[in-house]
């Protein structure tokens, strides 16, 4: 096991995706100088708080420091102990987390002459284990404003940009590297390869696979679940589907899995969902609550509270439904790692709500709240499904938001804006099916804009919705580039759209990538 410590940068969650790539097990938590019980096994989610004695007890193989917006200069900055680099295992400082290590073992860091964001020519001027292999120079992702001055001792410089001498640096006697950029995101064109000579340096063995996480899984289940009673929040997606299934094989009769129809799911989607699962023994209970969510939505234009109150309804109409049903102990979500990760997890910025993280309302009728795929990126979890027998059709299904529709109709949510995102949708959809490109596309969907703009239809004025279209390619949703889309099939939705979807009178494409946007519009 690798062991990610998280210091509050946006990008930490790619740090555990690029060692899991190796196949070896990556656990990220917040560091604390509070007590935590030094003999609990902290494998209980990520972002647990842990201090240096639970990590001693958790001996993992390797530990990294993730990038972060503080300064080390600054008295209010977690710093890691001085005693983490004397463990004797080593030990990757990214960023903030390399800054971190070089201002606590002695060295001296202090605010640069040049701030340096985005892509920057990186050159290697020492030979290091960290990079064996990788290109003597090479474009890497570099966001600091400060930068490391002076190095402690025994250290030296493997590796320098235009703007900053220090670009990398090691004490390779304690297996101790320090690099200010960032080799987890996709932008660093030989990142994988720093994280797999990290892995090699750390000797682990690459033996961690899905087969071993749904086995671990589905035992950890039964030990914790026992005979109580699970009601699991089923939407149809792959994330929940897996979720449900692992849970059927934990816990049987025990299970029942409620598909809450909210109203702002695609067009002919509810009943889609309802006959892919007839044929399973997951006790299916379907319910209509469309009307209820879209009284709770009117009015309501901010985003958040949208998400906010989508989470808190779909809570309710469980509990409701646990009532019903009887004593119901555990509640389970198909929630995954993104969703912790833009929910806002340890020291990171909230980015958005994700109506089953941080929206969920403060008090819940359930003893507890179970969520088996919290540890994992999307292709993870697809990989589960895999090994759990689940059909391609569901495990390579696109990703659809737990709010729906609601966050893909910019302001209020009105009847009439659901028809005409669901048809809008449904006519992207079928044409990008057409074409042969689904396949190529990570995710693509129609979305209602809040702008209405003045058109021509049959010789009269027309004052209708915009409709914008966004496909995106993408590994693990984290980062994303927009599809570059053949104008013909744009031209040919978008003449579709505006000639049978009522209301709209233009079709736009989003060709912004993620970052600085977010995959979804809300």
């Amino acid at each position: 096991m690798i062991l990610v410590l998280d210091f509050g940068g946006q990008y930490n969650q790619l740090i555990a995706r690029r060692v899991r790539e190796n196949h070896v097990y990556c656990e990220v938590h917040t560091l604390t100088d509070g007590e935590v019980a030094a003999d609990k096994n902290v494998k209980s989610g990520l972002g647990t708080a842990i201090n240096f004695s639970a990590i001693k007890n958790l001996k993992p193989e390797g530990i990294i420091l993730t990038g972060g917006p503080q300064s080390v200069y600054n008295t209010s900055s977690s710093l890691p102990p001085a005693e983490l680099f004397n463990l004797g295992v080593p030990v990757l400082g990214i960023c903030y987390g390399a800054q971190a290590m070089v201002h606590v073992l002695g060295g001296q860091v202090k605010k640069s002459d040049v701030d340096e964001y985005g892509k920057t020519n990186l050159e290697i001027i020492h030979d290091s284990k960290i990079f064996r292999d990788v290109e003597k120079k090479s474009v890497v992702w570099m966001s600091h404003a400060d930068r490391i001055f002076e190095l402690p001792k025994d250290f030296s410089v493997t590796a320098q940009t235009e703007n900053c001498p220090v670009a990398a640096a090691e004490n390779p006697a304690k297996n101790l590297y320090a690099v200010q950029f960032h080799p987890e995101v996709l932008h660093t064109v030989e990142g994988k390869k720093i994280f797999s000579n990290f892995v090699d340096i750390c000797g682990c063995k690459r033996d961690w696979n899905m087969d071993t996480f749904v086995a671990d899984t589905v035992a950890e289940l039964k030990n914790k679940i026992g005979n109580g009673k699970v009601l699991c929040a089923l939407s149809g997606g792959v994330d929940s589907s897996v979720a449900a299934v692992l849970l059927s094989k934990a816990v049987g009769k025990n299970l029942t899995c409620v598909f809450v129809d909210h109203g702002l799911l695609r067009k002919n989607e509810s009943a889609e969902v309802e006959a892919a699962f007839k044929n399973y023994d997951l006790n299916f209970v379907r319910i209509d609550a469309a009307e209820r969510f879209l009284q709770k939505l009117q009015g309501v234009t901010d985003p958040e509270r949208k998400r906010k109150i989508i989470g808190e309804e779909f809570i309710r109409v469980f509990e409701d439904v646990a009532k019903k049903i009887g004593a119901v102990d555990f509640l389970v979500q198909g929630t995954i790692y993104p969703d912790v990760i833009e929910s806002g997890l340890g020291k990171s910025a909230v980015i958005k709500s994700h109506h089953n993280v941080g929206g969920l309302p403060d008090f819940v009728d359930f003893k507890e709240i179970i969520e088996p795929l919290r540890l994992l990126f999307k292709d993870e979890v697809r990989q589960a499904g895999r090994e759990l027998g689940l059909p391609e059709n569901i495990v390579s299904r696109q990703p659809f938001p737990g709010p729906g529709l609601g966050i893909r109709i910019i302001g209020e949510v009105t009847a009439d804006k659901i028809k005409i995102v669901q048809d809008a949708d449904a006519i992207y959809r079928e044409e990008i099916f057409k074409a042969g490109i689904a396949p190529k596309l990570s995710q693509y969907f129609a979305a209602l804009t809040n702008m209405r703009s003045v058109g021509v239809m049959g010789d009269g004025r027309t004052y209708d919705y915009a409709v914008v279209l966004r496909a995106v390619l993408t590994s693990d949703f984290m980062t994303a580039e927009a599809a570059q889309i053949d104008w013909a099939i744009l031209n040919l939705v978008a003449n579709r759209i505006v000639n049978e979807v009522k209301g709209v009178n233009r079709v736009l494409y989003d060709c912004t990538s993620k970052p600085p946007a977010t995959i979804e519009l809300e």
